[in-house]
């Protein structure tokens, strides 16, 4: 239904165009896309099966991993088969709801991950500088409570994101979407109506979840790093040290380029789409 000025009434069906500015190639961009997908879904199957049926890996490091695991698969799976409808089979239309829902998802497994990828960095905490206490501090109960808190967690904060969109945007200055998926600020900048609410919880949410995880993740690495520089075997030093490096090379790869595509929605404007677009989906996937 037409609004003022041209303006769409709650429209019913939105229209991703994938990545502004190569649409032209974007089936091409579609097949590595799609490897990675595979590879990602593969691999993070293969772990999944390995921790379930190995008794020896039944243990919080592993058990977090598996946690990191099934959200990952869920993350991509969220994206990805409606990214190679639109490269590969032009399929660009998305109902509005399903939209909504898969912003909601999108974000919430987001949240997810950095839960568990902040009670990963807590579990090396504890394993690093108090290994006696590990096994009673990093229960089973406990890393139960962990999950069901981290998705709790994403889940309810990002719902009003949803409620804010369907029941205060009206009217929409159009309904083509210029993403490859359904983003929260790529949806709310549709709109022609005051969208300063929106953009306020946006941060709150981001700060909240994201701001509180990294800067605790920073503060149990920070002391790890005191504590195995005081070691005094060399190879018990070279043992952790290698593990953390891993951790912590997961933790930028998620963190900064999370950050890059949340500010640039906000404040990139001098960046180019195609460039945000891409990154974006690299680290989705």
């Amino acid at each position: 239904m037409l609004g003022p000025n041209g303006s769409v009434f709650m429209p019913s069906v939105l229209t991703l165009i994938g990545i502004p500015g190569l649409e032209s190639v974007q089936c091409w961009i579609g097949i590595p896309f799609c490897v990675m997908y595979l590879m990602a879904v593969i691999g993070n199957t293969l772990i999944l099966v390995i921790i379930k049926y190995e008794n020896s890996l039944h243990s919080p490091m592993y058990i977090l991993l598996a946690m990191l695991g099934a959200t990952d698969i869920a993350l991509s799976t969220c994206i990805l088969p409606k990214m190679l409808g639109i490269f590969w089979f032009h399929l660009m239309e998305i109902s509005f709801e399903a939209c909504l829902l898969q912003m909601w998802l999108l974000h919430s497994f987001q949240g997810i991950e950095s839960g568990v990828l902040l009670a990963m960095a807590l579990d090396r905490y504890v394993a690093i500088c108090n290994p006696l206490r590990h096994a009673s501090i990093f229960s089973q109960k406990l890393l139960t409570h962990i999950g069901v808190g981290v998705t709790l967690r994403a889940a309810i904060l990002g719902a009003p994101c949803l409620v804010l969109i369907k029941y205060r945007l009206k009217f929409y200055r159009t309904t083509v979407v210029s993403h490859s998926y359904c983003e929260h600020m790529a949806i709310v900048k549709l709109a022609i109506e005051d969208i300063w609410i929106n953009k306020i919880y946006g941060l709150f949410v981001a700060f909240t979840i994201l701001g509180f995880d990294i800067i605790f993740i920073t503060l149990s690495y920070i002391q790890i790093f005191i504590t195995v520089f005081q070691l005094p075997q060399k190879e018990a030093r070279f043992k952790a040290f290698n593990t953390c490096i891993t951790h912590i090379c997961v933790f930028l790869q998620f963190y900064l380029l999370g950050f890059f595509s949340f500010f640039t929605h906000r404040f990139g404007s001098h960046i180019p789409p195609y460039v945000h677009i891409l990154l974006s989906n690299l680290y989705l996937l």
